[in-house]
This record gives C-alpha cells, sequence and structure tokens, in this order.
C-alpha cells in the first residue's frame, strides 16, 4: 500500500487518514468509553449498518457510538454523518494497534458488517469478553473458512459472540464447522431503502422529463453498460426516455457519453422546466439523486454488471419496476432471488438487451406484474434490523444507558 501511495490517489488517502488515527482516540477516548462500536469496510456496509445505528440512536438516545472503515471511499463519503458521535478509520490488523485500540476505547460491544474479518481485533475482543457481532453476512462453499488450510479463519469466525446470516446456505456452511450460534435474517439494506422510498423527494425536471411517457433509468452505468444501452437509444422507436446516471460524473466521461448520443439530450443541471420536455435522454450530472430518481421508473437498468459486478439493486426493487442487468449478478442474493421470482432479467450481450427492453415495451402487462413482484420482494424482507437489535438487548439482555 505504501508503494502504491506513490501513484494511487486512494492508497494516499488510505496511508493519510491512518496517520493521526491513535492521537484523535487518545483524546476522546475517555468520552467513549462503554461506546458501541461499529465496523464497516466502505460504502456499500455503512449503507448495512445505517439502519442499525439510526435504530439504536431512537432506542438509546444516550449510548455513543464509534463508526470505523476500512477503505477510504467509505470513510471520505460518510466522516460527517451526525449519528455517529466519533468516526475513523480503524488503524491496521496488528496486535499492537488491536490492543491499544481496544485498551484505549473499551468498548461495550463490536459490530462487524457482512464480511470484514481482522484477526487480532477480533481475538482481542474476544478475550476480553467483549460480545461480538457480525451481521447480514454471507458465507460462500469457496472461501477460505470451508478450506483444508483455513484453520486461522475458522478460529475468527468461533470468536464472534453470535452472527446473522442472510441465507440458509451460509448457516448450513458454519455448522459444518461447528459453529452454531447463527440467525438467519433479511439484509438490513431492505430497511435502508424501504426507509430512503419513505422519504423520497420530487424532482420537477423528472416529472416533466417523463411527463406521459414510459421511463427506462440506468443507474450507476460503466462505460460497457453505456455503450449497449446507448446502442439502444439510438434506435429507440417506443415511447421510452431515459436516464443515464453514470457510476462516474467527471467531465471527459460525461463528454463520451453524449458524443455517442444521436438523439436529443441535455444534462440535468442544464436542464430548466422549459428545455427538458422535449429531450429524450436526460444525464444526471451529480451525486445522491438516484434513489430519488427511481421513484418515476418503468424499467431499471443497473450497472456494473460488464464490470466487478452489478450495483444496488433493491432501490428501483422498492419502487418496483423490472430490472435488468449484465452477466456479473452471481454473488448477489437479492439479483438472484429476484430472477428467479421473474422481477429481474440479467443479460450477456447487446443483442439480449435490446430483445429484453423491445419485448417489455410490446407487453406493457409484463412490466406491471414485474413492478408487482420487486415490490413485494423488498416488502417481504424488511426488518431484519429490529430482529437483531431485539436479539443483542433483549434475548442477550446486554445493558445498555
Amino acid at each position: 500500500v505504501y508503494i502504491a501511495s506513490l501513484f494511487i490517489p486512494k492508497a494516499r488517502l488510505f496511508i493519510k487518514g491512518r496517520k493521526r488515527t491513535f492521537q484523535h482516540i487518545d483524546v476522546i477516548s475517555t468520552n467513549l468509553h462503554n461506546c458501541i462500536w461499529i465496523h464497516v469496510s466502505s460504502l456499500g456496509e455503512f449503507e448495512q449498518a445505517r439502519p442499525l445505528i439510526e435504530q439504536i440512536k431512537k432506542r438509546y438516545p444516550d449510548e455513543k457510538i464509534l463508526l470505523t472503515f476500512f477503505s477510504p471511499s467509505g470513510y471520505e463519503v460518510r466522516k460527517n454523518y451526525k449519528l455517529a458521535d466519533y468516526i475513523s478509520y480503524l488503524p491496521i490488523d496488528t496486535a499492537a494497534n488491536a490492543r491499544h485500540f481496544i485498551h484505549k476505547l473499551k468498548p461495550r460491544m463490536a459490530i462487524f458488517i457482512k464480511y470484514d474479518f481482522w484477526y487480532h481485533y477480533l481475538r482481542h475482543l474476544h478475550a476480553h469478553k467483549i460480545p461480538v457481532f457480525l451481521v447480514s453476512a454471507i458465507f460462500r462453499p469457496n472461501q477460505v473458512f470451508f478450506k483444508f488450510y483455513g484453520a486461522l479463519h475458522r478460529r475468527m469466525i468461533h470468536f464472534f459472540t453470535h452472527i446473522f446470516v442472510q441465507n440458509k446456505e451460509s448457516k448450513e456452511l458454519l455448522k459444518k464447522i461447528n459453529y452454531k450460534a447463527v440467525t438467519l435474517i433479511s439484509d438490513t439494506r431492505f430497511d435502508r431503502v424501504y426507509a430512503i422510498a419513505q422519504k423520497a423527494k420530487p424532482i420537477r425536471t423528472v416529472e416533466l422529463f417523463k411527463a406521459n411517457n414510459f421511463l427506462l433509468i440506468a443507474g450507476s452505468t460503466w462505460p460497457e453498460d453505456e455503450k449497449i444501452l446507448i446502442s439502444y437509444i439510438n434506435d429507440n422507436i417506443f415511447n421510452l426516455r431515459f436516464i443515464i446516471a453514470p457510476h462516474e460524473i467527471g467531465e471527459t466521461h460525461l463528454a463520451h457519453i453524449e458524443k455517442q448520443l444521436k438523439v436529443s439530450f441535455i444534462r440535468f443541471t442544464q436542464a430548466d422546466y422549459t428545455s427538458v420536455a422535449d429531450k429524450k435522454v436526460l444525464i444526471i450530472d451529480n451525486i445522491g439523486m438516484l434513489s430519488d430518481i427511481y421513484q418515476y421508473g418503468d424499467i431499471a437498468y443497473i450497472g456494473g454488471g460488464f464490470g466487478a459486478g452489478i450495483h444496488n439493486t433493491l432501490e428501483p426493487a422498492t419502487f418496483g419496476m423490472p430490472i435488468i442487468f449484465g452477466p456479473k449478478y452471481k454473488k448477489f442474493k437479492e439479483a438472484l432471488e429476484m430472477i428467479w421470482l421473474g422481477g429481474a432479467f440479467p443479460i450477456h450481450t447487446q443483442k439480449g438487451l435490446h430483445e429484453r427492453i423491445d419485448y417489455l415495451m410490446q407487453h406493457i402487462d409484463k412490466i406491471s406484474s414485474c413492478k408487482k413482484i420487486t415490490r413485494e420482494y423488498e416488502h417481504n424482507n424488511i426488518g431484519g434490523t429490529q430482529k437483531v437489535l431485539n436479539f443483542i438487548f433483549d434475548e442477550m439482555k446486554l445493558k445498555l444507558y
């Protein structure tokens, strides 16, 4: 990482952000004694932790919460989150760092989200008899925990007081390594996106852009997604308008999108109530709007499926619409389940995308049925946050202020 920091900005933030972590913790440690420590890897895991933090603060407003991040991409975006009493990078996982961190803060309990396992921190929490929970976890047979050479990692699993998993397969895998303190719950992100949907703000510009047309919203797209989408947009013959919300909104990338379009378009920040009405494509050139924009969609396309993996499918699901994405979806439980239910559709080629959208536009009743499927899927999975907190605070009877 030190070598990479000479060339890569994210690596520089990783190093720079941790330089004074212990100085800050030494200063504020007295105020954070007996805090609830919640650790997340990055931004996605923060969204899973957020409903837990909000409910803890609602139940126990005097509780102190320490929130730590591993990744700069999470910390830099949420370092001013108001419901956490202190936000920090997690110091690198060494025996000395873990010992100092836990000795100074003496947390009442620790909650790790999904998959961030750090041996020395878990060992010291366990040694000091501090309850530590893993929430919204998913395990797969090919992970090191279940290999013949995974003894150290299996030991980490047994440091947890209790693990909350998202599916039965994970529970069975843990049972095979003789770990039985497991509860099956839905992903806490369902509660987060449901809360977002309840507070969705009207966006007049989008309302005027959509008008009486059907609307496809392409969220968190990458160049590979945009290439096949724009091919369809340029040839589209239906009463269909398009919103493209790219994952990256730098000027060079936005200009590249615009250069490929052969139909009328406008950027959101340049649109007004008169100029937006006759355009075919609205390009979102700012951050933080996508979850509100989904309320206007009839079809969703989720980006990332031709790269590292698809982005958030739950936000469009909560508003109810058929969801399309590329081939890298198999690690995402909600995508697999919505495909099985008939509300989501993977595509592997440009032709596949064209045929899927054409089919939906030629069978409007199919759009309606998919809307019902995805909306009910989201609604049926809310409540995981309450189950976690009820178990921790009621069944385990952990004392709080």
